[in-house]
């Protein structure tokens, strides 16, 4: 099996449609921003600290255990995108996080991070603080 995982932050679409894909997870709601720990802030979801602290956060584990079933499913997906405010932090981590798994598992994993070398994203609208 080939997939494509996709990492991608909201707040830099400007508008535009997310990547498109068999499943589009937006974890904006679903996980907590990690903008908390103040020591990843710089980093981004490529470094196994960040991968860490988003996999620890409330919910992390679960969502990832039901994207590896999903991307297991008898009428496999294509691609996968996950997004979140920038995409610098959570999408980018649970996307490597993902595809470490799945390559465990012998199958064929291309990554494409759209957003993780930008910069946070900080704005007077934006509540969370740009992860």
């Amino acid at each position: 099996m080939h997939l494509e995982l996709i990492s991608f932050g909201y707040l830099h679409l400007n508008g535009q449609a997310p990547p498109s894909a068999d499943r589009v997870e937006d974890v904006r709601r679903r996980l907590r921003d990690p903008a908390a720990a103040r020591h990843i802030l710089d980093l981004d979801g490529l470094d196994p600290r960040v991968q860490d602290v988003v996999l620890t956060t409330a919910g992390a584990r679960e969502l990832l255990d039901n994207l590896l079933a999903y991307a297991e499913l008898p009428a496999a997906p294509r691609r996968i995108a996950i997004g979140c405010a920038g995409g610098k932090h959570r999408a980018a981590a649970l996307t490597e996080l993902l595809a470490a798994r799945l390559r465990t598992r012998d199958h064929q994993v291309d990554v494409t991070h759209l957003h993780v070398h930008l910069p946070r994203v900080l704005t007077a609208s934006h509540k969370e603080s740009g992860a």
